[in-house]
């Protein structure tokens, strides 16, 4: 679980950020919008309800050191899901390697889709 933080600002909520969930057997990704300034609440809120209805509880997630996930409020929630939370070391790409590959396609994706002045919709 990573975040892009470098998006230009759109659609009905100006989401400015997303989060990139990458399923480690299926390699299926999971790509929610967010605003970058956005609690832990609201992280806990609008990242578990539609991917816990897609995939069903995780045993185990792996993440950066976020503050979004260090904080008592993910800690505890892993608690209560009995979900295994474990951060990578920076620059590791054998722990997170599959999420960067899907961050660079999803920059990479949205830069040409804003090359030609097109805009995101909700």
């Amino acid at each position: 679980m990573d975040w892009v933080t470098a998006i230009p600002p759109s659609g009905d909520k100006s989401y400015n950020a997303c989060s990139v969930i990458v399923d480690r057997y299926g390699k299926t990704p999971i790509l929610l919008p967010f605003h970058r300034d956005d609690t832990a609440m609201d992280t806990a809120l609008l990242l578990w309800i539609p991917v816990i209805s897609h995939t069903g509880l995780f045993k185990n997630i792996i993440s950066d050191r976020d503050p979004k996930f260090t904080s008592a409020l993910c800690t505890n929630l892993h608690r209560l899901f009995g979900t295994k939370l474990s951060f990578s070391t920076a620059y590791h790409p054998q722990t997170d390697g599959l999420e960067e590959r899907m961050i660079q396609d999803l920059e990479d994706m949205i830069r040409r889709f804003c090359a030609y002045g097109l805009e995101f919709k909700d």
